[in-house]
């Protein structure tokens, strides 16, 4: 780790600060659920502005993020056990640690893919491991797929970066990846239009949470790209018995009961 660096991601890259913070405040919980310790060693590593007054008015939502990332983590780790010399592909990984929380066995070949900058700030934050590679290109940029194998199963992860792309831009690089990878699986997350509408409506102040695209329904997807397959789904906030705190697991159990609210935020796992 670095002794000390500068938070100065703007725009959308600033979300990958938002959900770095709220990992690591929830890590340090004694109940925690995912017990993110590399988050809250890299929010410890970087300078006082992620502690802003306005960074800690999220920390409200911190128990979507780690129950997102918790689900994502369970089905990576069941496709590493079916295959330990998997491709693992995280497309707009921001400052996640999944790979260390799952610490993949030496075999796999994991790539974690976002912008330059944000590239650059988690290679100061995070050390290296065997088998690990960070490439710093826009996952729109075709060139990042030259760089990754092709000859074995692929798991592609996109947490928190589909909704922030056109519904164009959303189909061109689900159509890439199927193109180049013979088989896999692709976890991401997704929400309705109502949230897309919404996020259009944020003060100035939380531009970076602009979104672009909605997910009215998996088949959709499926329509969009034939040779995916939906295997499972799950809404985020169903999995409110894990949450320690007794606020936000009735408020969570009580939105659960309303489908619009329940489907704020869903995961899916698709098969290709």
């Amino acid at each position: 780790m670095a002794d000390q660096w500068k938070a100065d991601l703007v725009g959308v890259e600033r979300t990958a600060l938002v959900t770095l913070y709220l990992r690591a405040v929830e890590s340090r919980s004694e109940d925690s659920i995912l017990c993110d310790r590399a988050a809250a060693e890299a929010v410890r590593h970087l300078d006082a502005g992620l502690r802003s007054l306005r960074m800690r008015l999220t920390v409200g939502d911190r128990y979507l993020v780690v129950l997102r990332s918790r689900q994502l983590d369970m089905w990576a780790a069941d496709f590493l056990a079916r295959y330990p010399d998997a491709v693992v592909v995280q497309l707009g990984c921001g400052l996640d640690t999944r790979v260390f929380r799952l610490d993949p066995h030496p075999g796999v070949r994991w790539f974690d893919v976002d912008l330059p900058d944000v590239i650059g700030l988690r290679r100061r934050l995070f050390p290296g491991r065997e088998g690990y590679r960070t490439i710093g290109l826009s996952v729109l940029d075709p060139a990042w797929l030259e760089e990754v194998p092709a000859d074995r199963p692929v798991l592609v992860i996109a947490e928190g970066l589909l909704m922030y792309l056109a519904e164009d831009e959303v189909r061109r690089l689900l159509l890439r990846l199927t193109e180049r990878f013979a088989h896999g699986t692709l976890l991401f997350d997704g929400v309705p239009p109502w949230v897309v509408w919404s996020s259009r409506r944020l003060p100035e102040i939380y531009g970076e949470f602009t979104m672009g695209w909605a997910v009215r329904d998996a088949r959709e997807v499926e329509r969009m790209n034939p040779r995916l397959h939906r295997a499972e789904e799950i809404a985020v906030i169903s999995q409110y018995a894990l949450v320690p705190v007794r606020f936000y697991r009735l408020l969570y159990r009580m939105l659960d009961r309303f489908p619009p609210a329940r489907d704020t935020l869903r995961m899916f796992r698709f098969e290709f």
